[in-house]
Protein backbone atom coordinates (compact mmCIF):
# COMPACT_ATOMS: atom_id res chain seq x y z
CA UNK A 1 0.00 0.00 0.00
CA UNK A 2 1.30 3.32 -1.33
CA UNK A 3 1.33 6.33 1.13
CA UNK A 4 -0.41 9.19 -0.55
CA UNK A 5 -1.13 7.29 -3.20
CA UNK A 6 -5.29 7.55 -4.45
CA UNK A 7 -6.50 4.68 -7.03
CA UNK A 8 -9.15 6.34 -9.69
CA UNK A 9 -11.69 3.11 -11.49
CA UNK A 10 -13.74 5.21 -14.26
CA UNK A 11 -17.01 3.48 -15.09
CA UNK A 12 -19.27 4.41 -18.21
CA UNK A 13 -19.01 6.42 -20.27
CA UNK A 14 -16.54 9.30 -21.43
CA UNK A 15 -18.62 11.87 -19.63
CA UNK A 16 -17.52 9.99 -16.69
CA UNK A 17 -14.09 9.77 -17.39
CA UNK A 18 -13.75 13.79 -18.14
CA UNK A 19 -15.08 14.34 -14.29
CA UNK A 20 -12.56 11.66 -13.06
CA UNK A 21 -9.63 13.55 -14.92
CA UNK A 22 -10.93 16.99 -13.39
CA UNK A 23 -10.69 15.32 -9.68
CA UNK A 24 -7.50 13.61 -10.54
CA UNK A 25 -5.99 17.26 -11.17
CA UNK A 26 -7.04 18.57 -8.12
CA UNK A 27 -5.62 15.39 -6.02
CA UNK A 28 -2.03 16.21 -7.76
CA UNK A 29 -2.37 19.47 -6.75
CA UNK A 30 -3.10 18.73 -3.50
CA UNK A 31 -0.01 16.83 -3.45
CA UNK A 32 -1.26 13.15 -3.97
CA UNK A 33 0.48 10.81 -6.90
CA UNK A 34 -2.56 9.81 -8.22
CA UNK A 35 -3.28 6.53 -10.91
CA UNK A 36 -6.12 5.55 -13.11
CA UNK A 37 -7.76 2.17 -13.79
CA UNK A 38 -4.14 0.51 -12.80
CA UNK A 39 -4.32 -3.00 -13.24
CA UNK A 40 -3.51 -4.29 -9.43
CA UNK A 41 -4.39 -0.76 -7.35
CA UNK A 42 -1.69 -0.55 -4.80
CA UNK A 43 -3.12 3.28 -2.90
CA UNK A 44 -3.91 3.64 0.30
CA UNK A 45 -7.15 5.76 -1.07
CA UNK A 46 -9.34 4.54 -3.90
CA UNK A 47 -12.54 6.49 -5.56
CA UNK A 48 -15.12 4.38 -7.99
CA UNK A 49 -16.39 6.93 -10.59
CA UNK A 50 -19.50 4.88 -10.90
CA UNK A 51 -22.42 4.38 -13.86
CA UNK A 52 -25.91 3.81 -13.43
CA UNK A 53 -27.49 4.46 -16.89
CA UNK A 54 -28.61 0.37 -17.48
CA UNK A 55 -29.15 -2.93 -15.16
CA UNK A 56 -25.81 -4.10 -17.19
CA UNK A 57 -23.54 -0.69 -16.03
CA UNK A 58 -25.32 -0.95 -12.55
CA UNK A 59 -24.52 -4.37 -12.06
CA UNK A 60 -20.69 -3.69 -13.15
CA UNK A 61 -20.74 -0.28 -10.62
CA UNK A 62 -22.00 -2.52 -7.52
CA UNK A 63 -19.59 -5.50 -8.28
CA UNK A 64 -16.54 -3.17 -8.25
CA UNK A 65 -17.34 -1.29 -5.19
CA UNK A 66 -18.02 -4.75 -3.62
CA UNK A 67 -14.47 -5.84 -4.85
CA UNK A 68 -12.89 -2.61 -3.11
CA UNK A 69 -14.71 -3.21 -0.08
CA UNK A 70 -13.86 -6.71 0.07
CA UNK A 71 -9.79 -5.41 -0.48
CA UNK A 72 -10.41 -2.87 2.63
CA UNK A 73 -11.85 -5.19 4.96
CA UNK A 74 -8.75 -7.43 4.17
CA UNK A 75 -6.62 -4.34 5.29
CA UNK A 76 -5.22 -3.86 1.14
CA UNK A 77 -7.04 -0.38 1.77
CA UNK A 78 -7.49 2.77 4.62
CA UNK A 79 -10.34 4.58 2.70
CA UNK A 80 -13.01 3.84 0.23
CA UNK A 81 -14.66 6.40 -2.02
CA UNK A 82 -17.60 6.05 -4.51
CA UNK A 83 -18.93 9.21 -6.83
CA UNK A 84 -20.82 8.77 -10.33
CA UNK A 85 -24.02 8.50 -11.67
CA UNK A 86 -25.08 4.81 -9.66
CA UNK A 87 -24.65 7.13 -5.98
CA UNK A 88 -26.18 9.81 -7.37
CA UNK A 89 -29.29 7.41 -7.84
CA UNK A 90 -29.26 5.57 -4.96
CA UNK A 91 -26.94 7.03 -2.57
CA UNK A 92 -28.96 6.34 1.11
CA UNK A 93 -29.42 2.97 0.24
CA UNK A 94 -25.66 2.24 -0.94
CA UNK A 95 -24.81 3.86 2.33
CA UNK A 96 -26.70 1.21 4.10
CA UNK A 97 -26.26 -1.97 2.05
CA UNK A 98 -21.98 -1.19 1.64
CA UNK A 99 -21.23 0.49 4.56
CA UNK A 100 -17.25 -0.60 4.28
CA UNK A 101 -17.42 2.35 1.64
CA UNK A 102 -16.26 5.61 3.46
CA UNK A 103 -18.12 7.85 2.03
CA UNK A 104 -20.78 8.14 -1.41
CA UNK A 105 -20.64 11.39 -3.30
CA UNK A 106 -23.38 11.39 -6.22
CA UNK A 107 -22.53 13.39 -9.46
CA UNK A 108 -21.42 16.96 -8.81
CA UNK A 109 -20.58 17.12 -5.31
CA UNK A 110 -17.29 15.14 -5.77
CA UNK A 111 -15.61 18.23 -4.72
CA UNK A 112 -16.76 17.42 -0.98
CA UNK A 113 -14.36 14.38 -1.38
CA UNK A 114 -11.76 17.07 -1.42
CA UNK A 115 -12.36 18.40 1.77
CA UNK A 116 -13.01 15.47 3.46
CA UNK A 117 -9.36 14.61 2.46
CA UNK A 118 -8.33 17.73 4.32
CA UNK A 119 -7.67 19.48 0.97
CA UNK A 120 -9.09 22.54 -0.44
CA UNK A 121 -10.68 22.61 -4.34
CA UNK A 122 -8.69 24.98 -6.57
CA UNK A 123 -10.98 27.07 -8.37
CA UNK A 124 -8.79 28.56 -10.62
CA UNK A 125 -7.98 24.85 -12.09
CA UNK A 126 -11.52 24.05 -12.92
CA UNK A 127 -10.85 24.05 -16.63
CA UNK A 128 -7.64 21.92 -16.11
CA UNK A 129 -7.69 18.12 -16.45
CA UNK A 130 -5.10 15.13 -15.72
CA UNK A 131 -5.40 13.08 -19.25
CA UNK A 132 -6.04 9.42 -19.68
CA UNK A 133 -6.61 9.41 -22.39
CA UNK A 134 -3.23 9.35 -25.16
CA UNK A 135 -2.16 12.92 -25.09
CA UNK A 136 -3.26 13.82 -28.62
CA UNK A 137 -7.00 13.37 -27.98
CA UNK A 138 -9.09 13.95 -25.24
CA UNK A 139 -13.03 14.44 -24.48
CA UNK A 140 -14.15 17.59 -24.43
CA UNK A 141 -17.88 17.81 -21.94
CA UNK A 142 -20.19 20.93 -23.44
CA UNK A 143 -23.10 20.37 -21.36
CA UNK A 144 -24.70 18.20 -18.27
CA UNK A 145 -27.85 16.75 -18.26
CA UNK A 146 -30.74 16.55 -20.19
CA UNK A 147 -34.31 18.09 -21.17
CA UNK A 148 -35.42 14.87 -22.96
CA UNK A 149 -37.63 13.09 -21.53
CA UNK A 150 -37.25 9.60 -23.21
CA UNK A 151 -39.77 6.89 -21.78
CA UNK A 152 -36.83 4.54 -21.49
CA UNK A 153 -34.23 6.95 -20.04
CA UNK A 154 -33.07 6.99 -16.23
CA UNK A 155 -30.23 9.95 -17.47
CA UNK A 156 -32.60 13.26 -16.85
CA UNK A 157 -33.60 11.80 -13.35
CA UNK A 158 -30.11 11.02 -12.33
CA UNK A 159 -28.28 14.09 -14.01
CA UNK A 160 -31.24 16.89 -13.68
CA UNK A 161 -31.94 19.27 -16.46
CA UNK A 162 -29.88 20.39 -19.43
CA UNK A 163 -27.17 22.57 -18.59
CA UNK A 164 -24.74 24.45 -21.28
CA UNK A 165 -21.07 25.32 -20.30
CA UNK A 166 -20.74 29.12 -20.78
CA UNK A 167 -18.56 28.69 -24.14
CA UNK A 168 -15.83 31.22 -23.29
CA UNK A 169 -14.88 28.15 -20.66
CA UNK A 170 -14.89 25.75 -22.79
CA UNK A 171 -12.84 27.59 -25.75
CA UNK A 172 -10.26 28.40 -22.54
CA UNK A 173 -10.10 24.91 -22.05
CA UNK A 174 -9.72 23.19 -25.40
CA UNK A 175 -6.79 26.05 -25.83
CA UNK A 176 -5.42 24.05 -22.14
CA UNK A 177 -5.63 21.05 -24.12
CA UNK A 178 -4.14 22.24 -27.37
CA UNK A 179 -1.07 24.11 -25.40
CA UNK A 180 -0.33 20.43 -23.68
CA UNK A 181 -0.32 18.71 -27.34
CA UNK A 182 -4.14 17.43 -27.67
CA UNK A 183 -5.04 17.65 -31.44
CA UNK A 184 -8.61 15.95 -32.12
CA UNK A 185 -11.37 16.62 -29.79
CA UNK A 186 -14.42 14.59 -28.99
CA UNK A 187 -17.22 16.75 -28.36
CA UNK A 188 -19.67 15.03 -26.01
CA UNK A 189 -22.39 15.84 -24.33
CA UNK A 190 -26.17 13.99 -23.33
CA UNK A 191 -27.71 16.01 -26.10
CA UNK A 192 -25.62 17.83 -28.00
CA UNK A 193 -27.97 20.21 -30.08
CA UNK A 194 -29.62 21.59 -27.34
CA UNK A 195 -26.44 23.24 -26.47
CA UNK A 196 -27.08 27.06 -25.34
CA UNK A 197 -30.93 26.90 -25.21
CA UNK A 198 -30.60 27.33 -21.48
CA UNK A 199 -27.86 30.11 -21.56
CA UNK A 200 -28.31 31.95 -24.73
CA UNK A 201 -31.99 31.43 -25.42
CA UNK A 202 -31.42 29.58 -28.92
CA UNK A 203 -29.14 26.64 -30.13
CA UNK A 204 -25.66 27.41 -30.39
CA UNK A 205 -23.84 24.47 -31.07
CA UNK A 206 -22.79 25.64 -34.71
CA UNK A 207 -21.40 28.81 -33.17
CA UNK A 208 -19.27 26.73 -30.71
CA UNK A 209 -17.90 24.01 -33.11
CA UNK A 210 -17.18 26.95 -35.67
CA UNK A 211 -15.02 28.79 -32.57
CA UNK A 212 -13.36 25.92 -31.57
CA UNK A 213 -12.28 24.78 -35.46
CA UNK A 214 -10.48 28.19 -35.20
CA UNK A 215 -8.16 27.62 -32.70
CA UNK A 216 -4.41 26.96 -33.73
CA UNK A 217 -3.61 23.16 -33.17
CA UNK A 218 -7.15 21.65 -33.07
CA UNK A 219 -6.96 19.34 -36.32
CA UNK A 220 -10.01 17.13 -35.61
CA UNK A 221 -13.01 17.69 -34.10
CA UNK A 222 -15.97 14.86 -33.84
CA UNK A 223 -19.26 15.14 -32.41
CA UNK A 224 -21.11 12.60 -30.40
CA UNK A 225 -24.70 12.52 -28.77
CA UNK A 226 -27.17 14.57 -30.97
CA UNK A 227 -31.04 14.18 -30.74
CA UNK A 228 -33.10 14.06 -34.10
CA UNK A 229 -35.68 16.38 -32.87
CA UNK A 230 -34.91 20.27 -33.60
CA UNK A 231 -31.25 19.67 -35.11
CA UNK A 232 -29.41 23.22 -35.56
CA UNK A 233 -29.37 22.79 -39.24
CA UNK A 234 -26.75 25.14 -39.72
CA UNK A 235 -24.36 22.59 -38.36
CA UNK A 236 -24.60 20.82 -41.99
CA UNK A 237 -22.42 24.33 -43.42
CA UNK A 238 -19.70 24.42 -40.30
CA UNK A 239 -19.18 20.64 -41.44
CA UNK A 240 -18.82 21.42 -44.95
CA UNK A 241 -16.64 24.27 -44.76
CA UNK A 242 -14.39 23.43 -41.76
CA UNK A 243 -11.71 20.76 -42.62
CA UNK A 244 -10.84 20.34 -39.01
CA UNK A 245 -14.33 19.27 -38.24
CA UNK A 246 -14.69 15.26 -39.48
CA UNK A 247 -17.23 14.36 -41.32
CA UNK A 248 -18.96 12.59 -38.58
CA UNK A 249 -22.29 12.64 -36.36
CA UNK A 250 -23.11 9.84 -33.76
CA UNK A 251 -27.05 10.76 -33.89
CA UNK A 252 -29.10 8.24 -31.45
CA UNK A 253 -32.26 7.51 -33.49
CA UNK A 254 -33.61 4.64 -31.10
CA UNK A 255 -36.02 2.64 -33.87
CA UNK A 256 -37.65 4.11 -36.84
CA UNK A 257 -41.40 3.01 -36.54
CA UNK A 258 -44.17 5.31 -35.64
CA UNK A 259 -45.95 3.45 -33.17
CA UNK A 260 -42.26 3.05 -31.33
CA UNK A 261 -41.20 6.31 -31.52
CA UNK A 262 -44.24 7.61 -30.26
CA UNK A 263 -44.30 5.23 -27.42
CA UNK A 264 -40.19 5.89 -26.76
CA UNK A 265 -41.71 10.05 -26.66
CA UNK A 266 -38.71 10.67 -29.09
CA UNK A 267 -40.63 13.50 -30.56
CA UNK A 268 -39.51 12.33 -34.16
CA UNK A 269 -41.40 10.57 -36.96
CA UNK A 270 -40.66 7.96 -39.44
CA UNK A 271 -40.37 10.56 -42.12
CA UNK A 272 -38.82 13.20 -39.87
CA UNK A 273 -36.11 10.59 -39.13
CA UNK A 274 -35.55 9.77 -42.90
CA UNK A 275 -35.49 13.33 -44.56
CA UNK A 276 -33.03 13.74 -41.74
CA UNK A 277 -30.84 11.52 -42.81
CA UNK A 278 -31.08 12.33 -46.46
CA UNK A 279 -30.31 15.96 -45.62
CA UNK A 280 -26.83 14.93 -43.74
CA UNK A 281 -25.91 12.92 -46.96
CA UNK A 282 -26.75 16.18 -49.52
CA UNK A 283 -25.36 18.68 -47.04
CA UNK A 284 -22.37 16.66 -45.88
CA UNK A 285 -20.92 14.73 -48.96
CA UNK A 286 -19.28 11.75 -47.20
CA UNK A 287 -20.32 12.11 -43.56
CA UNK A 288 -19.98 8.78 -42.15
CA UNK A 289 -23.03 8.37 -39.74
CA UNK A 290 -23.43 6.46 -36.51
CA UNK A 291 -26.30 5.58 -34.51
CA UNK A 292 -28.03 3.43 -31.68
CA UNK A 293 -30.57 1.36 -31.92
CA UNK A 294 -33.23 -0.20 -29.01
CA UNK A 295 -35.16 -3.64 -29.57
CA UNK A 296 -37.40 -5.15 -27.50
CA UNK A 297 -39.36 -1.73 -25.86
CA UNK A 298 -42.91 -2.24 -24.41
CA UNK A 299 -45.07 -2.78 -27.37
CA UNK A 300 -42.71 -3.48 -30.08
CA UNK A 301 -44.37 -5.86 -32.06
CA UNK A 302 -42.79 -8.10 -35.10
CA UNK A 303 -44.29 -5.78 -37.27
CA UNK A 304 -42.24 -2.57 -35.77
CA UNK A 305 -38.83 -4.86 -35.99
CA UNK A 306 -39.15 -6.17 -39.59
CA UNK A 307 -39.56 -2.05 -40.30
CA UNK A 308 -36.45 -1.72 -38.39
CA UNK A 309 -34.70 -3.96 -39.65
CA UNK A 310 -35.57 -2.86 -43.22
CA UNK A 311 -34.44 0.98 -41.82
CA UNK A 312 -30.98 -0.58 -40.68
CA UNK A 313 -30.93 -2.46 -44.91
CA UNK A 314 -31.90 0.52 -46.44
CA UNK A 315 -29.91 3.69 -44.82
CA UNK A 316 -26.52 1.39 -44.37
CA UNK A 317 -25.16 2.96 -41.48
CA UNK A 318 -21.40 3.90 -41.29
CA UNK A 319 -21.06 2.65 -37.69
CA UNK A 320 -24.21 1.02 -35.66
CA UNK A 321 -24.68 0.32 -32.05
CA UNK A 322 -27.48 -1.69 -30.65
CA UNK A 323 -28.86 -2.52 -27.02
CA UNK A 324 -31.85 -4.29 -25.45
CA UNK A 325 -34.60 -2.56 -23.69
CA UNK A 326 -33.87 -2.47 -20.05
CA UNK A 327 -36.65 -1.14 -17.44
CA UNK A 328 -35.51 1.60 -15.29
CA UNK A 329 -37.30 2.48 -12.49
CA UNK A 330 -38.29 5.81 -12.09
CA UNK A 331 -39.04 6.45 -16.00
CA UNK A 332 -42.06 6.83 -17.74
CA UNK A 333 -41.88 3.36 -19.52
CA UNK A 334 -41.59 1.55 -16.00
CA UNK A 335 -44.64 3.63 -14.79
CA UNK A 336 -47.04 3.19 -17.76
CA UNK A 337 -45.33 0.04 -19.53
CA UNK A 338 -45.37 -3.73 -18.66
CA UNK A 339 -42.02 -4.91 -19.73
CA UNK A 340 -43.58 -8.07 -21.50
CA UNK A 341 -40.89 -9.00 -23.96
CA UNK A 342 -39.26 -11.92 -22.88
CA UNK A 343 -35.79 -11.68 -22.24
CA UNK A 344 -34.95 -14.54 -25.35
CA UNK A 345 -36.83 -12.58 -27.45
CA UNK A 346 -34.83 -9.20 -26.98
CA UNK A 347 -31.66 -10.92 -27.28
CA UNK A 348 -32.64 -12.90 -30.61
CA UNK A 349 -33.73 -9.26 -32.59
CA UNK A 350 -30.64 -7.84 -31.53
CA UNK A 351 -28.23 -10.58 -32.26
CA UNK A 352 -30.48 -10.56 -36.07
CA UNK A 353 -30.17 -6.49 -36.29
CA UNK A 354 -26.17 -6.71 -35.66
CA UNK A 355 -25.97 -9.63 -37.89
CA UNK A 356 -27.28 -7.00 -40.31
CA UNK A 357 -25.01 -4.56 -39.50
CA UNK A 358 -21.98 -6.78 -39.84
CA UNK A 359 -22.70 -7.62 -43.02
CA UNK A 360 -23.18 -3.88 -44.00
CA UNK A 361 -19.86 -2.76 -42.17
CA UNK A 362 -17.95 -5.25 -44.19
CA UNK A 363 -18.90 -3.83 -47.29
CA UNK A 364 -18.70 -0.23 -46.33
CA UNK A 365 -15.18 -1.08 -45.05
CA UNK A 366 -14.30 -3.28 -48.60
CA UNK A 367 -15.03 -0.10 -50.52
CA UNK A 368 -12.26 1.61 -49.33
CA UNK A 369 -9.70 -0.43 -50.09
CA UNK A 370 -7.57 1.16 -52.60
CA UNK A 371 -8.34 4.77 -51.24
CA UNK A 372 -6.07 7.16 -49.53
CA UNK A 373 -7.15 8.39 -46.12
CA UNK A 374 -5.71 10.27 -43.11
CA UNK A 375 -4.89 8.57 -40.79
CA UNK A 376 -3.91 9.48 -37.13
CA UNK A 377 -1.99 6.66 -35.25
CA UNK A 378 -2.97 6.05 -31.18
CA UNK A 379 -0.72 3.12 -30.22
CA UNK A 380 2.18 0.48 -31.28
CA UNK A 381 0.35 -2.99 -30.43
CA UNK A 382 2.41 -6.18 -31.39
CA UNK A 383 3.62 -5.89 -35.06
CA UNK A 384 1.21 -3.09 -36.40
CA UNK A 385 0.71 0.91 -35.20
CA UNK A 386 -3.26 1.29 -34.95
CA UNK A 387 -4.81 4.48 -36.09
CA UNK A 388 -8.12 6.19 -36.89
CA UNK A 389 -9.50 7.78 -39.95
CA UNK A 390 -11.83 11.16 -39.19
CA UNK A 391 -14.47 8.52 -39.41
CA UNK A 392 -13.98 6.64 -36.11
CA UNK A 393 -13.96 7.85 -32.77
CA UNK A 394 -11.74 6.25 -30.19
CA UNK A 395 -12.74 2.90 -28.47
CA UNK A 396 -16.09 2.48 -30.26
CA UNK A 397 -14.78 2.52 -33.89
CA UNK A 398 -13.27 0.53 -36.45
CA UNK A 399 -9.17 0.96 -37.28
CA UNK A 400 -6.31 1.15 -39.07
CA UNK A 401 -4.04 -1.84 -38.80
CA UNK A 402 -0.67 -0.46 -40.45
CA UNK A 403 2.24 -3.33 -40.29
CA UNK A 404 5.70 -1.73 -38.94
CA UNK A 405 8.02 -1.58 -41.05
CA UNK A 406 11.70 0.24 -41.23
CA UNK A 407 9.74 3.65 -40.38
CA UNK A 408 8.99 4.11 -36.96
CA UNK A 409 5.62 6.21 -37.03
CA UNK A 410 5.09 8.81 -34.17
CA UNK A 411 2.23 8.18 -31.73
CA UNK A 412 -0.25 11.21 -32.55
CA UNK A 413 1.19 11.78 -36.02
CA UNK A 414 -1.08 12.43 -38.88
CA UNK A 415 0.07 10.04 -41.96
CA UNK A 416 -1.31 9.31 -45.71
CA UNK A 417 -2.34 5.66 -45.73
CA UNK A 418 -3.30 3.76 -48.90
CA UNK A 419 -6.08 0.89 -47.39
CA UNK A 420 -4.72 -2.53 -49.10
CA UNK A 421 -7.23 -4.76 -47.01
CA UNK A 422 -10.41 -5.21 -44.65
CA UNK A 423 -12.53 -7.47 -42.48
CA UNK A 424 -15.47 -6.67 -41.11
CA UNK A 425 -15.02 -3.53 -39.53
CA UNK A 426 -11.10 -2.89 -39.38
CA UNK A 427 -9.11 -1.72 -42.40
CA UNK A 428 -5.71 -2.72 -42.99
CA UNK A 429 -3.19 -0.23 -44.52
CA UNK A 430 0.56 1.28 -45.69
CA UNK A 431 1.89 3.97 -45.72
CA UNK A 432 2.61 6.49 -48.78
Amino acid sequence: MKRKTIDIITLGCSKNLVDSEHLMRQLEEAGFHVTHDAECPKGEIAVINTCGFIGDAKEESINMILEFAQAKEEGELEKLYVMGCLSERYLKELAIEIPQVDKFYGKFNWKELLQDLGKAYHEELHIERTLTTPQHYAYLKISEGCDRKCSYCAIPIITGRHVSRPMEEILDEVKYLVARGVKEFQVIAQELTYYGVDLYKRQMLPQLIEKISEIPGVEWIRLHYAYPAHFPMDLFRVMRERPNVCKYMDIALQHISDNMLEKMRRHVTKEDTYRLIEKFREEVPGIHLRTTLMVGHPGETEADFEELKEFVRKVRFDRMGAFAYSEEEGTYAAAHYEDSIPQEVKQARLDELMSIQQGISAELSAAKVGRQMKVIIDRLEGDYYIGRTEFDSPEVDPEVLIECGDESLEIGGFYQVEIINSDDFDLFGRII
